[in-house]
């Protein structure tokens, strides 16, 4: 039968049944309008709301900075403690026959108000010696006797106070900081170190010696412990697990830092290096070092009783007081180098904050200045070298010696910056040259440097170090005896040499 094709009326017909009358499509497109309008409103009131709200966090992405605690990467989580000088435990390795006399210096570093840990004996002492620990608790070790070696005994006992400090449980403790009776600690720059590394992980932080034949013999990944090193609370957890099988398996080793470092080692930790513990295996004079201090912050200073004084006419004892006297007003500045020329008189000047400046009367290039001279001999040799950073001689030539100025005085002026003045020191070489510059030099008496006052959350932020720049305030007058010297960040694009 055939198909006959459906009409144009038919097709009308059909296309009806699925059309909306006029008046209902009307009131739908109303509708939907009207639905559009209110989701933009909305849209624009939950943004201005989103904006404006302290408190509104349930839309945002989580960050890392959030989900980590304190790293070195990413800053704290709101509300977590940033690690503060309580969360330190010291463990000072001592014995009845040294501290007696090396106690005088570990008291002018000691805070018993903030600092916490134990001076570790190998007896109990006496009254008197009981005494003169001050307000440093001490400890006796325990059970250390029982294991063989083949050097020293001690160096057994003060390895295994890692492990008693941390059997202790002393609560609220991030890091363990070992280090010797005559170590010197800078305890807010060590807080600033600490600060970069979450104490939740496992980090073994301190610094090697400045002797190469020191670190040949021992090991250039090991932590010197006169210098002080830090253990991480996560770390000591697990060292303390194997501290004993370790002194039984590293008796053949020297002393107590390799013995930790052996079990460090094995818990697949390398040395985290930092510049500012100072091991100071060096002999002779320590100035070239701390007249050019690397561009970190100062730590520690050890080995300082075998050492020239630090400031020339004083005892070691009162030597530290100076040096101390000045890192208590601006801690993370102290030693900090900075450079200044004065191109009219053809002058340049190293100074390093609250211990000396160096006035060389002719142009000498920054990369010079940064250099240590070399005041000091290898430890064991008492060798010009090798050491483990470069140093330059300090010329035999007296009209190439600079003239060098110490810290006389510090103080905080009334608009809060620091002001440090340094006097001319007349016994070195400089002073006996007779070159019309150099007698133009020794005009100066007196040095005057400002200062803002470092941040103290310096050391902790992970922006790229940079020297800081200064200018000369009084250039009028080629005769003054006094020069007034300020410190400043640097300007982006600004050299220090020109």
């Amino acid at each position: 039968m055939q198909k006959t094709s459906p009409t144009r009326a038919d097709q009308l017909k059909a296309s009806n049944l699925f059309t909306f009358p006029e008046k209902i499509r009307d009131y739908l497109v109303f509708s939907l309008r009207v639905g559009l309008l209110l989701c933009f409103l909305a849209s624009i009131s939950l943004a201005i709301f989103s904006a404006f709200s302290p408190n509104s966090h349930w839309l945002s992405i989580p960050s890392r900075t959030q989900a980590q605690p304190e790293s070195r990467t990413s800053g704290p989580e709101p509300g977590y403690e940033r690690t503060n000088i309580s969360h330190i435990l010291f463990g000072i390795g001592a014995s009845i026959a040294t501290w007696r006399e090396r106690s005088r210096s570990t008291n002018l570093w000691w805070d018993p108000k903030s600092t916490r840990g134990f001076l570790w004996l190998d007896a109990k002492p006496d009254n008197q010696t009981s005494n003169v620990s001050g307000s440093i608790p001490y400890r006796v070790s325990e059970d250390w006797t029982r294991f063989k070696y083949s050097s020293s005994q001690s160096a057994v006992r003060i390895a295994r106070i890692v492990y008693e400090s941390f059997k202790l449980r002393v609560p609220n403790v991030r890091w363990f900081v070992m280090g010797d009776d005559d170590t010197v600690f800078f305890t807010h720059n060590l807080v600033s170190v600490l600060a970069r590394y979450d104490h939740n992980q496992m980090y073994y932080i301190g610094g090697n010696s400045e002797s190469v034949e020191q670190d040949v013999m021992h090991a250039y990944e090991m932590a010197f412990g006169g210098g002080g090193f830090a253990i991480s609370y996560q770390l000591a957890g697990r060292l303390v697990e194997r501290m004993d099988g370790c002194l039984e398996r590293y008796y053949n080793f020297y002393g107590s830092d390799q013995r930790v470092w052996g079990c460090v080692s094995e818990m697949g930790v390398p040395l985290t290096k930092l510049r500012g513990f100072h091991q100071f295996d060096i002999r002779g004079d320590a100035y070239g070092i701390l007249a050019a201090h690397p561009l970190a912050p100062l730590v520690s200073l050890h080995h300082l009783d075998a050492l020239k004084p630090l400031f020339p006419n004083q005892t070691h004892l009162d030597s530290v007081k100076s040096l101390l006297r000045a890192y208590r007003v601006d801690p993370g500045r102290i030693l900090q180098q900075s450079f200044c020329y004065d191109h009219r008189r053809k002058w340049s000047m190293s100074i390093s904050w609250g211990y000396t400046i160096q006035l060389y009367p002719s142009m000498v290039a920054a990369l010079d200045l940064q250099t240590p001279l070399r005041t000091f001999k290898t430890w064991r040799s008492w060798n010009d070298g090798p050491f483990t950073f470069n140093t330059r001689p300090m010329s035999s030539v007296l009209c190439e010696q600079p003239l060098i100025f110490f810290l006389d005085h510090v103080k905080v002026s009334k608009s809060g910056r620091t002001v440090t003045t340094y006097k001319r020191f007349a016994a070195n070489g400089g002073e006996q040259c007779d070159k019309e510059e150099y007698i133009h030099a020794r005009a100066m008496q007196k040095i005057i440097v400002s200062s803002n006052k470092m941040d103290p959350q310096y050391w902790t932020k992970e922006a790229a170090p940079r020297r800081e720049c200064s200018e000369i305030k009084n250039r009028d007058g080629f005769w003054h005896v006094n020069m007034e010297i300020r410190i400043r960040a640097c300007r982006p694009s600004e050299s220090i040499f020109m």
